[in-house]
């Protein structure tokens, strides 16, 4: 069973910085691709940031220049950096990876982890 595991959410001003990780757990031969997603009341989960197994990322277009997506395989961690928050980022941030097990492919969300851009 694959399982994660997101941290570092919390309450931050705005201009503010925060960084989230999610570790990945399970018996897993590869992490294809990984990615951060984000939801707020009312609307649909959107993404925020992705990357592949060979680094390639892509970002939504109201994040780029201020989030990082980067991804650890060694140590099967997936980060996100994030800097000049505003208020319109507060929402529920989950990660989701995707890759192969010994038995079949996965494909899995973790919790999420509030974060909140306030003054």
């Amino acid at each position: 069973q694959v399982q994660l595991v997101e941290s570092g959410g919390g309450l931050v001003q705005p201009g503010g910085s925060l960084r989230l990780s999610c570790a990945v757990s399970g018996s897993i031969v590869s992490i294809h691709g990984a990615g951060w997603y984000r939801q707020t009341p009312g609307k649909e989960r959107e993404l925020v940031a992705a990357i592949t197994r060979g680094g390639s990322t892509n970002y939504a277009d109201s994040v780029k220049g201020r989030f990082t997506i980067s991804r650890d395989n060694a140590k099967r961690m997936v980060y996100l950096q994030m800097n000049s928050l505003k208020p319109e980022d507060t929402a529920v941030y989950y990660c989701n990876a995707a890759g192969s097990t010994g038995w079949g492919d996965f494909s899995t969300w973790g919790q999420g982890t509030q974060v909140t851009v306030s003054s």
